[in-house]
């Protein structure tokens, strides 16, 4: 069954949140160049009030940021930065980060910044995340950002199940090392293809502050197609869904759900826009990562001209007509609409 969690004012050790935190998830395959990336993050200004999460301390590349960090929990860094290591487990990790924040044992910062292991999925964190209702109320995951050699990004891809995975589950996609290789047009095509979602950033051009927060309700894709399939290496695959039939948010939720219920393991991500039947306004901006459904944002109107309910799913060996017959069940409508032209 799919888990729905919800929004709300949470106790952080006798102090009430008025609002989550934004968290964002920095991630990208071993020798992918995101640990450069944050090294260059964190000596900016507008930094200063970040709290930066590590996962694997010891195999961490900021030695001139973190030299006494080996015998210290929790490090305040030169430029302001409060930073600690996932030393047992994620949740554990961030729980000790939240509530000396709350009591004031160290600076209070305004947002999260997690770096993950090189071997990480960004599904499973992103579960923990929204599965633990303290976590859930206390953070709001703003944006993932997975960092992409541009030198050695496409046979990274067709070798490394994991690293296929992190390029699926991102919002946007980090080339690094442009300043040594111009990424062919087929790579920007194949990660096209891979990702319909996710924003090509040139990281040698980026303003990095802006790379890691400020994610944007669009989740439309570049390509408009129904139902669209793009099979790659280790069963990920990007499908594009077209509602032609309005559905009400109980039938959306069953359809999610029943997905969820047999195949979340594999649905790595869901994301779109869609109207409902039974909502008067503007649409809702839903996100999904395997077992669990984030609460909708509402929008006060669409994000483009284009007023189609969308979704794009990323998912390990789900074929199309499975997504498919998960929204027929729940609406018998669904499926007749669907096949409207």
């Amino acid at each position: 069954m799919i888990e729905t969690v919800s929004a709300g004012r949470t106790e952080l050790g006798g102090e009430v949140s008025p609002a989550p935190l934004p968290i964002s998830v920095l991630t990208g395959f071993l020798g992918s160049g995101k640990t450069t990336f944050l090294g260059r993050v964190l000596t900016r200004p507008g930094m200063a009030d970040t709290a930066v999460v590590i996962n694997e301390f010891g195999a961490v590349g900021l030695d001139h940021l973190l030299i006494e960090a080996a015998d210290q929990e929790i490090l305040q860094l030169p430029n302001g930065c409060v930073c600690c290591a996932v030393r047992q487990d994620l949740a554990e990790t961030l729980y000790g980060l939240l509530r000396r924040r709350a009591r004031g044992d160290i600076t209070r910062f305004s947002r999260i910044v997690l770096e993950t292991s090189g071997l990480a999925e960004p599904a499973p964190i992103l579960y923990t995340l929204s599965a633990d209702a303290f976590l859930e109320h206390s953070l709001r995951v703003d944006t993932v950002v997975t960092a992409i050699d541009a030198m050695a990004g496409a046979a990274t891809l067709a070798r490394y199940p994991e690293a296929m995975a992190q390029a699926a589950g991102a919002d946007r996609l980090l080339l690094t090392k442009t300043d040594l290789a111009t990424p062919s047009a087929d790579f920007l095509a194949r990660l096209a293809d891979l990702n319909p979602l996710a924003e090509l950033i040139d990281s040698a051009r980026a303003g990095p502050v802006e790379v890691l927060f400020g994610g944007t309700v669009s989740v439309l894709p570049r390509k408009q197609r129904f139902l669209a399939e793009a099979v790659h290496a280790h069963g990920i695959s990007a499908h594009v869904m077209t509602l032609r039939h309005s559905m009400t948010r109980l039938q959306f939720a069953m359809a999610l759900g029943g997905l969820a219920r047999e195949h979340g393991e594999d649905l790595l991500r869901v994301k779109g826009v869609v109207a409902f039947a039974d909502r008067e306004g503007g649409p809702a901006a839903v996100h999904a990562v395997q077992h669990t459904m984030y609460p909708p944002h509402w929008l006060d109107r669409w994000p483009s001209a284009d007023e189609t309910s969308r979704l794009v799913f990323i998912v390990r060996n789900i074929a199309p007509a499975v997504l498919l017959d998960c929204f027929a069940a729940a609406d018998p409508v669904f499926a007749a609409r669907q096949g409207e032209k």
